[in-house]
């Protein structure tokens, strides 16, 4: 059995487990203390914010380095997991008060999500914005309302596909709500590299933004593309000379325009036999 779904007990060393809080959030180093922790375990931990309820991510692991963690409180029992489901459903509530209280405020704010501590005693709003919001007042009117401490959050286009979540035009959990734990950067260059076309409706995922997974096979076209000529190179080719107009990069072919007919003919590059530069 593999040693992260058979866990792990407690080490001669220090050592720690990764606790993650949502769907392809953050993972967190907590101490388990003595408790033997299997992956999808879940645990109620010590945080800043007080008790939060978690799923062990990662089972124990030495720490190559002593230091202080938080720790693991128990294995959460049905009692916990009940409090959770109540209050998943305070969430919607708290959610549906807030969009309306927005809603009267006039504040330019699009509402995404309401987060409610484990205890109860605070609920965190995760709201989108393209500008600095003033939403002091809001605030105010909220923690009055709900009876907790209130916390707004302003969050990126990015964000806010994360924490919504939602689908992929693949029919697919989109990555980055589902597994994709960082974003990181995707450009056009990367785009262009792929020879795709750039049509902002294809290319842009539901945070508006450029899809997360132009990035995935940009290192593969990268390799794949090493040795083509690029189009608009003249090339000496056994199928007739000509100018290149565009690649297949998967197949690692190209299209060369004959200069004696201007028909246009696919060759690798073992029919390329020279290339020289642009006339």
């Amino acid at each position: 059995m593999d040693q992260d779904d058979a866990g792990v007990g407690p080490a001669s060393g220090p050592v720690a487990v990764g606790v993650r809080f949502r769907p392809a959030g953050k993972i967190y180093e907590f101490d388990p203390g003595p408790l033997i922790l299997r992956r999808d375990d879940r645990v109620l931990v010590e945080t800043e914010r007080g008790p939060e309820l978690g799923t062990i991510a990662v089972t124990a692991r030495a720490l190559s380095k002593p230091r202080v963690l938080q720790r693991v409180i128990k294995k959460a029992d049905a009692r916990d997991l009940g409090r959770e489901d109540q209050n998943f459903q305070r969430e919607r509530e708290s959610y549906r008060s807030a969009l309306e209280h927005v809603r009267g405020s006039g504040l330019p704010m699009k509402l995404v999500k309401a987060e409610r501590t484990f205890d109860g005693t605070k609920t965190t709003f995760y709201f989108f914005a393209e500008d600095r919001v003033d939403f002091r007042e809001l605030a105010r009117t909220l923690a009055q309302s709900l009876g907790t401490r209130v916390e707004m959050k302003q969050i990126g286009a990015r964000d806010e596909a994360k924490v919504a979540g939602g689908l992929g035009v693949c029919g697919r959990e989109l990555c980055c709500s589902s597994w994709l734990r960082e974003f990181e950067a995707v450009t056009v260059k990367m785009v262009k590299e792929q020879g795709l076309a750039l049509n902002q409706s294809k290319l842009a995922g539901q945070c508006g933004r450029l899809k997360c997974c132009m990035r995935y096979e940009y290192q593969t076209y990268l390799e794949l593309k090493r040795g083509l000529p690029a189009p608009g190179s003249h090339v000496e080719c056994v199928k007739g000379d000509g100018v290149i107009v565009r690649q297949n990069i998967l197949k690692r072919t190209v299209v060369v325009r004959r200069a004696e007919d201007g028909i246009e003919v696919e060759a690798s590059l073992d029919d390329l036999v020279t290339r020289r530069a642009d006339a």
